[in-house]
């Protein structure tokens, strides 16, 4: 790595990283909490539909009021302050601007606000895993043509997971499996907003006392943020969802090289090259000893009888047989370490995880049974959670991604763990993405 002395050495010619925030939310505010302890790394202007959050997140963080008190780009980027606006489009329009950060959570406006930013010669680091997964291979794609980058955000999962599976090839082992660790078991999957804190084990005076939400919260319980980011790693490195979802296999440390092979060895997996979670939790709700909830793991096995050996000699966690190892980092802290992307792409043109295809997708699934005239709603709400399956299945079964589902009509009835499908529901909004979503077909791999 050598980012730290890259950045010194322009800082040093007087030229700056100039960066554009659009979010200004939990993901911005750790964004903004590193970005002024950065020398040469500027937060030119952010964007945000509630600018009065945006200031809240600033003092939140530590910033002083001078610091962004910028009344338009141009000044801030004469003085090195920062302008706070509720309009993106000031970001793409600043010519100084070299990268966006995309961090709203939206999956409609991320696609929107990506493909803006492209088309005004921008780097983009898209956060908006959501957005990823619905046409991320489109972006990166334009991305190309425009001669910019279109990457994944570092300190998210989906990009250390990335950061591993690159690891495992650069070293010429056999990669099996990749993954993370999650709080999961089965009951948690038709968790609701009105449910979702019993898994957390909150009281309500704790929830009243923080600023939770619980759609959000719930995304993550149900497993629809992991169907979501383990098909954006799919995506990015041409590794397969399971065909029927992801297991959830419960296992800790000493466990992935053992679980995460395959059931010819002894293993959990159909095949090799699968994506899939590691529970930290038990079928039964005890708690998975040495589990990994917040961190992120690969599998990958020996070539040969020598490695193999080295594989002991050198303490490196393997299955009975030795052959199997796994690799794995313990945490990821999101925002803070965005920077790393940011600059990346800034200094070396290089992405820290991108959407090279549609391998993998994160289709809409019904959590009970619902009658057509019903509303759809979307991530971590109570109707669908989303599965992560093959892309190929996905454009076979004509589902429809989770990130479209939304205040979306169904037409036709649908039971519980049915995939919808695009002709079960009325499309008649935002027939811009659902166009895009076409787009994506072309990139469909395997």
């Amino acid at each position: 790595m050598n980012l730290s002395s890259l950045l010194a050495k322009r800082t040093a010619q007087g030229r700056p990283v100039r960066i554009g925030l659009i979010g200004a939310g939990k993901f911005g505010s750790m964004v903004l909490a590193q970005a002024r302890h950065i020398d040469g790394y500027d937060v030119v202007g952010i964007a945000d539909l509630d600018v009065g959050k945006a200031k809240a997140s600033l003092n939140r963080t530590g910033w002083e009021a001078d610091q962004y008190s910028a009344t338009s780009m141009a000044d801030a980027v004469q003085n090195r302050t920062t302008c706070i606006t509720d309009n993106a489009a000031d970001l793409f329009n600043c010519d100084a601007i070299e990268c966006i950060i995309e961090a709203t959570g939206h999956p409609l406006a991320g696609l929107r606000h990506g493909l803006a930013a492209i088309d005004a010669g921008k780097h983009v680091i898209m956060v908006n895993v959501e957005a990823d997964v619905l046409c991320g291979a489109v972006l990166a794609d334009r991305a190309r043509a425009q001669g910019v980058v279109y990457s994944m955000a570092y300190g998210d999962q989906p990009a250390a997971m990335c950061e591993l599976v690159d690891w495992t090839r650069a070293c010429g082992f056999e990669l099996v499996a990749a993954g993370k660790g999650m709080n999961f078991a089965p009951p948690y999957r038709y968790s609701t907003p009105d449910t979702v804190w019993d898994f957390f084990g909150w009281s309500d005076e704790e929830v009243a006392a923080g600023d939770f939400n619980p759609k959000m919260y719930n995304s993550f319980t149900d497993g629809t943020k992991a169907a979501i980011e383990m098909a954006a790693v799919a995506n990015a490195t041409g590794m397969d969802c399971p065909e029927d979802g992801l297991a959830f296999h419960p296992a800790g440390l000493h466990d992935l090289a053992s679980v995460f092979r395959p059931e010819a060895d002894g293993g959990r997996l159909a095949k090799t090259g699968l994506i899939d979670i590691a529970a930290s939790k038990e079928p039964d709700g005890r708690t998975v000893l040495n589990n990994i909830q917040y961190g992120m793991f690969v599998t990958f096995k020996a070539p040969n009888d020598y490695t193999r050996a080295c594989f002991q000699q050198y303490g490196l966690l393997t299955d009975p047989s030795g052959w199997y190892g796994s690799m794995w980092r313990p945490f990821h802290l999101i925002g803070l370490e965005t920077s790393v992307s940011v600059l990346s792409a800034c200094l070396r043109g290089e992405a820290t995880g991108t959407s090279t295809r549609w391998r993998g997708d994160a289709v809409a699934t019904s959590k009970g049974n619902f009658k057509a005239g019903e509303y759809l709603d979307g991530e971590g709400g109570y109707k669908v959670w989303a599965k992560a399956i093959p892309a190929r299945r996905s454009a076979k079964l004509n589902a429809l991604p989770i990130g479209l589902a939304h205040h979306i009509k169904l037409k036709k009835p649908i039971q519980k763990d049915q995939i919808v499908s695009l002709d079960d529901v009325e499309i008649t909004d935002d027939l811009d993405i659902f166009a895009l979503r076409e787009d994506q077909k072309a990139f469909l791999d395997g």
